[in-house]
């Protein structure tokens, strides 16, 4: 039997345009593109609104001790440096009578000690951390006076105290002021509290 094939002529069946179809689902991602040139500035802002006060700290969370002193000489004990003079005590950490910081906010702390050297005279110096000396300033007698300073970072604990002893006498020791000038200065402020 022959095979018959039915061949209908599609563009006479043809009908009119139909409704959009729903989205279909999205595919996946493709590969990111090389980045681009970076563009044009743009033009400069408007100037921003004042901020608000910095809020002081409170006198107790930074306290910060700045005392000077008259000229001293050694004796057959050490001796404390007792301050003549506070420029600033922003907690009343700071005894200037009895020349001892005294640690009521515990963390690291930077204390400094100033002074002025006398013609031909040794200057031998201890900044104290309670009763340990972690360093000393030293100078040898010359015939020409000069300042000193040493630094120490330190860190304290509640009730410790920082201060400065002049060694006892083995040698002629001094440290030089007048009533003029400002040679003899320890200073030193909280840098971290504990945490």
């Amino acid at each position: 039997m022959p095979e018959i094939r039915t061949i209908i002529n599609m563009t006479i069946l043809k009908g009119d345009k139909g409704e959009r179809g729903d989205r279909g689902t999205p595919g996946k991602a493709g590969v990111d593109g090389p980045l681009g040139l970076r563009g044009v500035t743009g033009p400069k802002g408007s100037k921003g609104d004042t901020g608000a006060p910095e809020t002081p700290a409170k006198s107790s969370s930074r306290p910060s001790p700045w005392a000077e002193r008259k000229a001293l000489h050694s004796a057959d004990h050490y001796q404390a440096l007792i301050f003549d003079t506070v420029f600033v005590n922003l907690g009343e950490h700071f005894n200037m009578f009895k020349g001892k910081f005294y640690c009521f906010v515990p963390g690291v702390y930077f204390f400094n000690v100033n002074i002025h050297t006398w013609n031909f005279k040794e200057t031998y110096l201890h900044l104290m951390h309670n009763e340990r000396p972690p360093v000393i300033l030293y100078t040898q007698p010359s015939d020409r006076s000069i300042m000193q300073s040493q630094s120490v970072m330190l860190s304290l604990e509640l009730n410790d105290e920082v201060w400065v002893r002049l060694y006892k006498r083995q040698r002629d020791n001094a440290i030089y002021s007048d009533d003029v000038d400002v040679y003899i200065t320890f200073n030193g402020h909280l840098v971290a509290p504990k945490v």
